[in-house]
């Protein structure tokens, strides 16, 4: 059997044990940038009427697809799917959402239990409650909270003509 010295055993275990928490610093250290969601839609003009016209994203390209836009092998799309592809820019942000029109084939039902959701900041949260109520899509009555830094805001959830939950929040 062979001893150790004991510090030189601890040397060791506090050498592997520093190896994964020194990964997982630098994996934190490295800039990672989420740029945009991109959803799905049936119909590219009565999305634009809620994310441009309703929420207040600017367009920033609109376009065809090619026969080979990598979108295909991603949303894993039939090659006789037909798809139309817009960016939108935010104030702050450009391309920050896209929306990938679909026609040629049916989209799928959403399921019942949601599994994602874009939560956007919005300016005129009332204005914009108003005008989502108003144009008929289900929106979650919106409620107060607070942030973890302790800021005040308030939000709220709709569901886009496709069926997206999106949750809208406006810092007080």
């Amino acid at each position: 059997m062979i001893r150790l010295p004991f510090a030189l055993v601890l040397m060791f275990a506090c050498a592997l044990a520093s190896g994964p928490l020194r990964a997982a610093e630098e994996a934190a250290a490295r800039e990672v940038a989420l740029k945009r969601v991109n959803l799905l839609v049936r119909d590219l003009d009565r999305s634009l009427a809620v994310y441009r016209d309703i929420l207040g994203f600017r367009n920033a390209q609109v376009s065809q697809s090619s026969p080979q836009s990598y979108s295909y092998p991603v949303f894993r799309l039939p090659a006789l799917a037909k798809l139309r592809f817009c960016t939108l820019d935010s104030a702050t942000e450009v391309r920050a959402l896209a929306l990938t029109e679909v026609t040629g084939i049916e989209l799928p039902a959403p399921a019942p239990i949601v599994t994602s959701t874009p939560v956007i900041r919005v300016e005129d949260f009332d204005e914009v409650h108003a005008r989502l109520k108003a144009a008929g899509l289900d929106v979650v009555e919106p409620r107060r909270s607070k942030t973890v830094e302790g800021r005040d805001f308030r939000e709220l959830a709709f569901t886009d003509p496709d069926g997206h939950l999106v949750v809208l929040y406006e810092l007080d």
